[in-house]
């Protein structure tokens, strides 16, 4: 009986000891929150820009502001000069930072939310603006912007489809839109003049279809879109 005794508390002994560390979860680091997104402040949203610092003609430093985000260490300013379609990306810890860019130009911009230990991130809206240039008294159109279909997109078989876009001015002068589909993906085939922001197109199916938006203001300046596409099955 005595031996059974023992053998019966050292086998108590062993389960206590091996199940014991797998509730304390002591050595299980805490996840790293995903960033959550910024919102924009300055330059507004399809606006003007006249502050900053002149530095020639040709180029001016800007701050760019947004709002501190949560569980945010860093962000990535994204600016695109839309006139030529380079862009820059810088990365500080601040939630403003001065950057010199040209005049007379339109951009957009976005930032995108980082934190370390996490490869996930998260981006604020996009937005545009015109840096003021010299003497400028009338601005051309921001470029227009594919709605939908969406860039890529796949639709269903069908004969016509209508496109979709959207247009911003600073003067707030838009006359007309016009719009080109092609099957080659520098689309030179007019299908028409608008002063609204869709039209129809006649389509064939297992086709991929490249289109772009000329925008055109009461004073003659004129905008190209970047080209679209979208497949038809």
């Amino acid at each position: 009986m005595k031996i059974a005794y023992k053998l019966t508390c050292i086998s108590a002994f062993l389960l206590v000891s091996c199940g014991g560390g797998s509730d304390d979860g002591g050595d299980t680091p805490d996840p790293v929150a995903t960033p959550k997104a910024t919102t924009l402040i300055f330059p507004d949203n399809n606006t003007e820009c006249n502050e900053g610092t002149i530095i020639s003609d040709t180029r001016s430093s800007v701050e760019f502001s947004w709002n501190a985000a949560q569980d945010t260490d860093s962000y990535e300013i994204n600016i695109k000069n839309l006139a030529t379609g380079n862009s820059t990306k810088t990365t500080v810890n601040s939630t403003t930072e001065v950057i010199t860019i040209d005049r007379g130009t339109p951009y957009e911009w976005f930032v995108t939310s980082k934190a370390s230990g996490t490869t996930q991130t998260a981006t604020s809206a996009v937005w545009k603006f015109y840096n003021q240039g010299v003497g400028i008294e009338n601005y051309a159109p921001f470029p227009a912007e594919a709605v939908s279909p969406a860039r890529g997109a796949t639709i269903a078989t069908t004969t016509t489809v209508s496109l979709r876009w959207s247009g911003a001015d600073v003067d707030d002068d838009i006359e007309e839109y016009e719009i080109f589909l092609d099957t080659t993906n520098n689309p030179s085939t007019s299908i028409g003049t608008t002063t609204n922001i869709t039209i129809d197109a006649t389509v064939a199916a297992n086709t991929v279809y490249y289109w772009k938006v000329i925008t055109k203001d009461s004073q003659n300046n004129t905008s190209n879109s970047e080209v679209f596409e979208f497949k038809v099955e």
